[in-house]
């Protein structure tokens, strides 16, 4: 018996070749299984709103709304919603509006099979999955830009209470994309201690995940 919740996953994608694969690797996993599909941005935006869905597996160029143009949407109507992005095309651009837009993912298509359900599960846990050179480019653009805010103002505003110095080390770490295991061994300290520093951290900055967590301290400059 499977004991791990089961991801739910709608494809919007406007080939549906690209679906049919899709939806035959995801549906063999124990732990995943295919709720919607969509042939552009539109159906996208109706299949992530109108299904018990988790995630959003996500094509950038569709008909009628851009796969960034429905993120958006998605993430409007509801706010805790994963959203990757899927795309053939490695660029900056995309990367940087798909982040603006609150996609916690990009992948490209011709990633293997291991790389796309690593990056499922990552994403549904609360991860940020950007694996290209492209992606890693966008992300300290992104960074940059926030860092322009006011973050004295920032962050008196976003904190429910003031971090400790310990917090913010992990919130920085996580910031890195490391796991709680590798921020344990790095601040020398246990990966339980290291799940209560993370459990604190959410509830000041008042976020419901880690990925919520690390664009927010981004944004106020918390981290760098």
């Amino acid at each position: 018996m499977n004991d791990k919740p089961m991801i739910r996953i709608v494809l919007a994608d406007d080939q549906s070749i690209i679906r049919q694969g899709l939806r035959y690797i995801i549906d063999a996993q124990a732990d995943m299984t295919v709720v919607g599909e969509a042939a552009d941005g539109d159906e996208a935006v109706l299949a992530a709103c109108n299904t018990n869905a988790d995630l959003v597996l996500m094509d950038i160029r569709m008909p009628n709304r851009t796969g960034i143009e429905a993120t958006r949407s998605i993430l409007q109507a509801r706010p805790a919603m994963k959203v990757v992005l899927l795309t053939t095309f490695d660029v900056q651009e995309y990367v940087f509006e798909g982040i603006r837009a609150g996609a916690v993912g990009y992948l490209l298509k011709d990633a293997d099979t291991k790389e796309l359900l690593e990056g499922i599960r990552s994403a549904y846990r609360g991860g940020a999955v950007y694996s290209s050179t492209t992606a890693g480019k966008a992300l300290a653009q992104v960074v940059e830009q926030r860092q322009e805010l006011d973050r004295e103002d920032a962050q008196a505003k976003v904190l429910v209470e003031p971090l400790t110095d310990k917090e913010l080390e992990v919130l920085q770490e996580m910031a890195y994309g490391r796991r709680n295991w590798e921020i344990a061994k790095r601040l020398y300290v246990s990966e339980g201690t290291v799940k209560t520093h993370v459990h604190r951290i959410l509830r000041k900055l008042d976020v419901e995940d880690r990925t919520q967590a690390v664009v927010l301290a981004m944004r106020c400059g918390i981290v760098n």
